[in-house]
């Protein structure tokens, strides 16, 4: 493969810069120059991003006897569940040492993988291959056979027992072999794409969380006491907890490895629809703001005051609800603050009492900052609430008259209760209101959507609305 070639490949398919490309290069010519590598199949394979498998890059035929490739296989894939060393060691930047694997040609073959780092970064990897002979896997096979039983290394464990646990549980001895595994073990290195059995392994062909076996002694040697090694990790797709503990009779590491793949994705999948319903609600938003649009053109078009005064009732009503689609848009949990609810139907509202520059009304808010309210509450709350606005500046003051309005909150065990208090001239609460869309709604969403209550008292002092509901939203010990 010619420099040409391999720059290509690398800029169609990873994110090198060009100075680990340029060390990929030299790499190449190391090799080409290694009397070493006379005798065997030498490739250079670099990560695919787009396939997320291992990509050949570079090819070196031996020269002393017979290449075990008839085709030229630069540009395809290593993929893993054939050569588990290529991405492996592409992973986790540790050596690949006489892993079984299987070529492009469907040839059973025995690679060792080595990294080729630039800045500390692991770059690409070069592949050294043999061919394995039948003979070769009959006398592996024995000489595993014949080392120490797995029934005397997980004697102080029911075996048939631990074979039944969801978790992999693998033995090595106080060199690094891997003496025992039990049957999740053996499964999860086969969907790794480990050809050979794992057992006699060393631990740092098995390792699936960057480190080595020197290094785990190291850590248990700096211990007090004998403790648990624990971390997260994740491994090309796979998201491992691995548990470490040495045993001191026999002296002997016991390395447990549990899949939190499953978990993982469910996670990632959750954030992935929150975004997406974040987005809806941001888009939800600007399409009302167009809607609000046109409706002021509408009103400022028409010659009719009671047009008018329609219209900017549904302005209101649609803003309402915009602004809590806004803040929804901003939320990450389910929960959201009905100080901020409260506060965005006020500013909105703020807006409504600025075009009528003649009465001056004194907003203010008193609630309770620890309340939260769900979602699925949050735009009923807010539409009532500006209903209840609505009907203090259409009926609560005469022109030119000035007055306040306080909007409470408070939250009392597990009922949530919510008042809008004016001091206005008031109103007879017994009278017919049949004809009201404003007192419909508030008393409708009261009811049916909160399952709530509302309670309206009135005199000359002003006007008190109190609707108060369940809060669903209780934390659970």
């Amino acid at each position: 493969m010619s420099d040409a070639g391999m720059i290509q490949l690398c800029q169609e398919y990873t994110s090198l810069s060009p100075d680990d490309i340029e060390a990929l290069l030299h790499s190449a010519q190391q090799v080409e120059k290694n009397p070493h590598y006379e005798e065997i199949d030498v490739f250079i394979d670099v990560y695919n991003e787009m396939k997320k498998e291992a990509l050949v890059i570079y090819h070196k035929r031996p020269k002393t006897q017979k290449s075990l490739y008839k085709r030229d296989i630069v540009g395809e894939d290593a993929l893993l569940k054939n050569e588990p060393g290529a991405l492996r060691t592409l992973e986790t930047g540790l050596n690949s040492v006489k892993l079984m694997a299987v070529s492009q040609e469907n040839i059973l073959i025995q690679q060792s993988v080595f990294p080729i780092k630039n800045n500390g970064k692991t770059i690409g990897v070069i592949i050294l291959e043999k061919g394995v002979a039948e003979d070769d896997i009959k006398e592996s096979n024995e000489r595993i056979s014949d080392r120490l039983p797995s029934s005397e290394t997980l004697s102080h464990l029911d075996q048939s027992f631990v074979n039944q646990l969801p978790e992999a549980i693998l033995v090595y001895d106080k060199y690094g072999f891997l003496i025992s595994s039990n049957k999740e073990a053996k499964n999860l290195y086969r969907r790794l794409g480990y050809k050979d059995r794992i057992k006699n392994m060393h631990y740092d062909n098995l390792t699936l969380d960057y480190t080595t076996f020197d290094y785990i002694m190291y850590q248990i040697g700096r211990q007090a006491s004998n403790q648990t090694i624990e971390n997260e990790t994740a491994y090309l797709s796979y998201y491992f907890i691995i548990k470490k503990i040495w045993i001191e009779k026999g002296g002997k590491l016991l390395v447990i490895i549990q899949d939190n793949t499953d978990v993982k994705s469910k996670e990632a999948e959750i954030i992935s629809k929150s975004v997406v319903i974040r987005e809806i609600h941001h888009r939800v938003k600007n399409n009302l703001q167009s809607i609000v649009s046109l409706l002021r053109i509408q009103e400022r078009r028409t010659s009719s005051s009671e047009a008018k005064k329609i219209l900017r009732e549904s302005v209101s009503r649609i803003m309402a609800i915009a602004a809590s689609h806004e803040l929804l848009s901003k939320q990450v949990e389910d929960q959201v603050s009905l100080y901020q609810t409260l506060e965005a139907v006020v500013f909105n509202f703020r807006h409504i009492i600025q075009s009528s520059p003649e009465r001056e009304i004194d907003l203010t808010l008193d609630i309770d900052q620890e309340i939260q309210v769900l979602s699925d509450e949050m735009v009923t709350i807010s539409l009532i609430v500006n209903e209840l606005l609505q009907n203090v500046f259409d009926h609560a003051f005469d022109s030119h008259q000035s007055g306040q309005v306080r909007i409470i909150g408070k939250k009392e065990k597990s009922l949530i209760s919510i008042t809008v208090e004016d001091n206005g001239k008031g109103f007879d609460p017994k009278a017919d209101h049949g004809d009201s869309l404003g007192l419909m709604i508030i008393t409708s969403y009261v009811k049916d959507k909160l399952k709530g209550r509302i309670k309206i008292e009135s005199g000359r002092n002003g006007t008190k609305a109190c609707f108060t509901f369940e809060n669903d939203n209780i934390d659970v010990v």
